[in-house]
């Protein structure tokens, strides 16, 4: 299991400068340093702007940064990366699959970044041959219909239901947990986890829905459990900040957990001196425990630091741009080179099963805290 985070970004970086810092891409099977035609286009779909966009752009800037690392070494290659913006709705993203899968340009996609999007366009991106790598969706189910464009980097809600039913229990020390979702494809199956796993500490459950602003109706079902001494959030920032601001006006004060959707500085700008000390899991790793110079060339680049999902955003991208190097420009040569991929990356060893799935042993879950409106790393929840 790959938690020593000893994997540096300076060995990680040495090993990828091989894979992308060759002068141009190389025909297989001739034997020759023969350059083939090097070119296509990866699509990156995901919330770009809008309430949730948050929790996507640090991967979109990260797989940026990569790009641009990649252009620099490689200045024959030319490989593009093409931003979409969904803003995490399905019923948008619909139309830009529709749009991206005729483009023959289009050699593979990053995303979707969230889970009810990546659902609804599979089927598009299937039928036309092109893989899809994702970042940050986590819906278990994703992985079970048999589709085979569809791979992701992190790791699934299976595994960070876990963590989170294991940190309330060995953490909060909680009692009886009040569990709150958005109905959404991404709330649903990690709450759906989360209830499993508390059981008989489950105190009751509430389902609000996209854009709502009043939680009145929530809270008083909040106050009419006796004893309730957790909150568990599964949604997005568009709702979880207002939610957890009316929720500490109303007087609760226990702990409130959210998970990775709400992972987000809108989270803790939107809620407040409310969000003060609320915790939020994530299947991501702080990115300075990627190690080397990650972090700082991130900031150096945007004037920032890194934030969800920046490590499997490099990632996500690697693997793609890895295989741009490796001659792979069609979409089918390019969907048997991510089923193969099997290399270190910043976040974990990547390398998928039949599913799609990355290793759940090399999956790691942190918690992250919420201390003057910025999240900071708390703890690595360990598994097993």
């Amino acid at each position: 299991m790959s938690r020593k985070f000893a994997r540096s970004l300076g060995g990680v970086i040495a090993a990828a400068a091989l894979v992308l810092g060759a002068a141009a891409c190389q025909k297989e099977g001739t034997g020759t340093n023969e350059a083939a035609k090097c070119e296509g286009k990866i699509a990156f779909m995901g919330a770009l702007t809008g309430a949730d966009a948050g929790a996507v752009l640090p991967s979109r800037d990260a797989a940026k940064l990569a790009f641009k690392k990649f252009a620099a070494a490689n200045p024959n290659c030319k490989v593009e990366l093409v931003e979409f913006d969904t803003q995490g709705d399905p019923a948008q993203a619909t139309p830009v699959a529709n749009k991206i899968a005729p483009d023959a340009s289009f050699i593979g996609v990053i995303g979707g970044a969230f889970s009810g999007e990546s659902k609804a366009t599979m089927p598009i991106y299937e039928a036309a041959g092109l893989v899809m790598v994702s970042q940050s969706a986590t819906n278990p189910d994703l992985t079970k219909t048999g589709n085979k464009s569809f791979h992701r980097v992190n790791g699934n809600d299976t595994t960070q239901g876990e963590a989170a039913v294991k940190y309330f229990k060995d953490t909060v020390k909680a009692t009886k947990v009040f569990v709150i979702d958005d109905g959404s494809t991404y709330g649903k199956g990690i709450s759906d986890v989360v209830k499993s796993g508390l059981g008989a500490l489950k105190a009751g459950e509430d389902t609000v829905q996209k854009a709502q602003a009043n939680f009145d109706a929530t809270i008083s079902k909040i106050k009419g459990v006796a004893g309730v001494d957790a909150i568990a959030f599964a949604g997005y920032t568009g709702e979880g900040a207002p939610l957890l601001k009316q929720i500490r006006a109303a007087g609760i004060t226990v702990p409130f957990v959210g998970f990775d959707g709400v992972y987000d500085p809108a989270f803790a700008s939107g809620a407040g001196t409310a969000a003060e000390g609320a915790i939020v899991t994530c299947p991501c790793i702080p990115a300075e425990k990627a190690g080397g110079t990650f972090a700082a060339d991130f900031k150096a680049e945007y004037g920032k630091d890194p934030g969800a999902y920046t490590a499997e955003g490099w990632d996500a991208a690697t693997v793609f741009l890895s295989g741009f190097k490796a001659g792979k420009v069609t979409r089918a040569d390019m969907l048997a080179w991510v089923d193969a991929y099997n290399e270190q990356g910043l976040s974990k060893k990547i390398k998928f099963d039949a599913t799609g799935e990355v290793d759940k042993a090399n999956v790691v879950v942190w918690a992250y805290e919420i201390k003057g409106g910025v999240l900071t790393p708390k703890t690595e929840i360990k598994l097993g």
